[in-house]
């Protein structure tokens, strides 16, 4: 060997004794690097290297430079074996690429859609075209193994095999051996005194199993679940007077062979305290007066945690409404355990009155600043309002655009008295292709397509095309909303659409009411929940004469012609504030609409009401009660069209009937409705038997009133029909099913009684 050439190498056996120990074969001289070389690329690019490397050209290199260098090449996870060579003053850096992922496969995986998994693993770095490691791999095993341990299958085996391919590639691929999942055998509640084990075991979602566990999975172990489910007892007691209630202890056993979960829980009970007085302390900004009519603690009850929170944040929210929005409320227990009794110090202290800088938006990737910014009601440079930031923060959530909405208030350095709000949304899709079926005992089966957009391009705005059809009604509706027609608010909507129909009797026929019009509406909001429709629209009815037409509509048509045109002008209101329009515990809502045949050969009146009213009875029953009132009258001497009329009879008025039987008939004995209409109905939601308390199936007892009557026919009592029964309500993954059974109580000869009756996508 010349003199003049020094070589040495320093090779890894492991990467982990590359990264714990400074490996020097054989030690050099220090020496100026003249030149760095990088071999073994292939696809890692060599500015990669070069950025991790301790030195540069024209650096002096050392032993100590050359151990950080190797560090610092495995610290990336690209390689698995980095060498350093030299020749004369030329550094040579040698490496070994870690193999690329190609491809990840699962077999034997039916509890999870193989995208699933694929996103887990993907979040723990394991993902198509990153490097493979074996460490990676093994994390990747011990992650599905803990998806699947949250679906209660603790016995789910998975073995992972590595196929290497060209170009430095492997396929990965995960056989998982599910097995039966573990149920849960025995749940046992222990130290309760109060209340029966069976009590407190029907507050929880989990169980032991029975009949619909297979719906349900309410006999599946999850930690969440249980969680959830510790809140609920630990609410139960806190509600009913229980104020030093705690849960001491959770176990958790399962079998040997993972099939079987033993969960036993341990409670402190206390003792139960009646509320002896509140009185308030602290700062209130002079108005004690206005803060004590927010108290909802009350005096001479048992203590209720939910009565104290709802106090405290009561009185947070108000001082915000003065501007304090770092105001501290503390709630402290005076406790006699004496007498069993305890009072409560509201102390207060606002701290220092706040405005508002600046409104940060994120997490809109598609939706428009523009479309969030329009629904608050809490601006820049204003007063920190607290009930005014609530309501920017429900109107943002009420668009529908959102699967989540956030506010937060932030601190400005350097100024005290200055916040920012901070809102992150989530996104949801709003958009959607829609194929599908429904059937019923009267429609029969019926098609339906649409296209909607509900914020198309990002605006707010709202497109939709829907096609229905069913044996006797079917429809084509083309229509557009925008919200912010102006920018105060008012929307404005565009219909065009052709709707063909006929009534519901047994002897058919193929006849048709077809109606063909465009209208233009606004809606102008009064309030933050009133809103007032008006609007105008051009309408063609035609009545196609074809078998078994009633005598009504032939009359009618002879009389005026089968073809009828008109100007309607329509007038409306609407309030909503139900907790969910599928399936609703509480809340109110209330509709009225009105329409006039201003001009044409039609010249009418008609207007319809409807009010619904929910009352939550507790967690699992729910009271729900329906009126709907309807009434139309002819103008300029012309009786009121047949065509308008309304219907009565079967799901959504008086079960127990044949869909829209009931009312007025004509000379065939054909149902053809009439301008005036009740129904009331009353529901009693119970928990199907077995679902706990899942609001998707619920089983409910009805009493259900109503009719319609003819335009010169008097309303009376004696002509109401009346029914009661059962049902199911199911919110299916193909829309509301609905089921019930009725029984007439109030009937007349020649009513069409259907006792048995059901629908998808109907409502109340």
């Amino acid at each position: 060997m010349k003199n003049n050439l020094k070589r040495f190498r320093v090779r890894t056996v492991s990467a982990v004794a590359a990264l714990v120990f400074a490996v020097n074969a054989w030690a050099v001289e220090p020496f100026t690097v003249r030149d760095i070389r990088v071999e073994g690329l292939q696809r890692v690019e060599p500015g990669t290297v070069f950025a991790s490397l301790p030195f540069r050209v024209g650096d002096q290199y050392t032993d100590d430079k050359g151990s950080a260098a190797i560090r610092a090449l495995f610290a990336l996870g690209l390689f698995k074996d980095v060498r350093l060579e030299v020749q004369t003053d030329v550094l040579i850096v040698i490496v070994e690429e870690r193999p690329t992922v190609a491809d990840v496969e699962f077999v034997g995986t039916r509890e999870f859609d193989k995208d699933t998994l694929k996103k887990a693993l993907r979040e723990i770095g394991l993902t198509e075209g990153r490097p493979y490691d074996q460490a990676l791999a093994d994390r990747a095993e011990q992650e599905l193994k803990r998806q699947y341990i949250n679906r209660s299958l603790y016995g789910a085996q998975v073995v992972t095999t590595v196929t290497p391919i060209e170009r430095n590639r492997v396929n990965l691929t995960f056989t998982v051996t599910e097995g039966e999942p573990t149920r849960i055998r025995e749940l046992r509640i222990v130290g309760n005194h109060a209340f029966s084990e069976s009590t407190l075991r029907g507050l929880m979602d989990l169980n032991t199993g029975n009949w619909l566990s297979w719906y349900t999975k309410s006999d599946r172990y999850s930690r969440s679940k249980l969680n959830a489910d510790l809140e609920t007892l630990r609410s139960y007691y806190l509600q009913r007077g229980f104020l030093e209630f705690r849960i001491d202890s959770t176990q958790v056993a399962i079998s040997p062979d993972k099939q079987d979960i033993s969960i036993t829980i341990r409670v402190t009970e206390g003792q139960r305290f009646v509320v002896s007085g509140v009185k308030l302390e602290g700062n209130y900004l002079g108005k004690e007066d206005e803060f004590k009519r927010l108290v909802k603690i009350k005096a001479g009850e048992p203590y209720n945690a939910d009565e104290v929170t709802e106090t405290t944040k009561a009185f947070t929210d108000y001082f915000g409404n003065f501007g304090y929005a770092f105001a501290r409320v503390e709630a402290r227990p005076e406790i006699d355990r004496a007498h069993d009794r305890v009072a409560f110090v509201l102390v207060a202290e606002p701290s220092r009155r706040a405005y508002v800088r600046r409104i940060n938006i994120s997490g809109n990737n598609r939706t428009r600043d523009e479309v969030i910014r329009r629904e608050f009601r809490q601006f820049e440079a204003s007063w920190y309002d607290a009930e005014k930031i609530k309501l920017s923060r429900d109107r943002v959530d009420r668009l529908g655009f959102f699967k989540d909405v956030n506010i937060e208030t932030s601190e400005v350095p350097g100024a005290p008295d200055e916040v920012d709000l901070n809102i992150n949304v989530t996104e949801r899709p709003t958009g959607s292709l829609q194929l599908g079926a429904g059937y019923s005992s009267a429609d029969k089966l019926g098609l339906s397509f649409g296209i909607k957009q509900e914020n198309a391009f990002g605006t707010g705005n709202y497109l939709a095309v829907d096609v229905n059809t069913s044996k006797y009604n079917r429809t084509i509706v083309f229509n557009t909303v925008d919200p912010y027609f102006t920018p105060d608010g008012i929307s404005r909507t565009i219909d065009l659409y052709h709707r063909s129909s006929r009534p519901y009797q047994n002897q058919g026929g193929d006849y048709q009411l077809a109606t063909t019009g465009a209208s233009l509406r606004f809606g102008v909001p009064f309030s933050e929940v009133d809103t007032v429709f008006f609007g105008a629209g051009l309408e063609r009815t035609q009545i196609i004469a074809g078998t078994n037409i009633p005598a009504a509509y032939l009359a009618y048509a002879e009389r005026f012609g089968s073809t009828s045109n008109t100007l309607p002008l329509t007038i409306g209101w609407s309030r909503d504030d139900r907790d969910s329009s599928l399936a609703p515990t509480t809340g109110r809502y209330q509709r009225f609409s009105s329409e006039w045949g201003a001009a044409g050969e039609v010249r009418y009146v008609r207007a319809n009401y409807q009010f619904q009213q929910y009352v939550p009875l507790s967690k699992a029953y729910t009271l729900a009660l329906n009126s709907e009132f309807g009434w139309g009258k002819g103008l300029n001497g012309q009786p009121f069209p047949v065509f308008k009329n309304f219907y009565s009879g079967g799901l959504g008025s008086v079960r127990g009937f044949e869909q829209g039987t009931l009312g007025p008939r004509d000379i065939t004995g054909a149902a053809i409705g009439g301008p005036k209409k009740i129904t009331l109905n009353g529901e009693f939601f119970v928990p199907f038997p077995g679902a706990g308390n899942d609001r998707t199936l619920r089983m409910f007892g009805f009493v259900d009133a109503g009719n319609v009557f003819g335009e010169d026919q008097k309303v009376s009592w004696a002509d109401i029909r009346a029914s009661t029964g059962f049902g199911l309500s199911w919110l299916s993954p193909v829309g509301p099913l609905r089921i019930a059974y009725a029984i007439p109580v109030r009937k007349q000869p020649g009513d069409r009684i259907q006792k048995f009756q059901f629908q998808i996508g109907t409502s109340f």
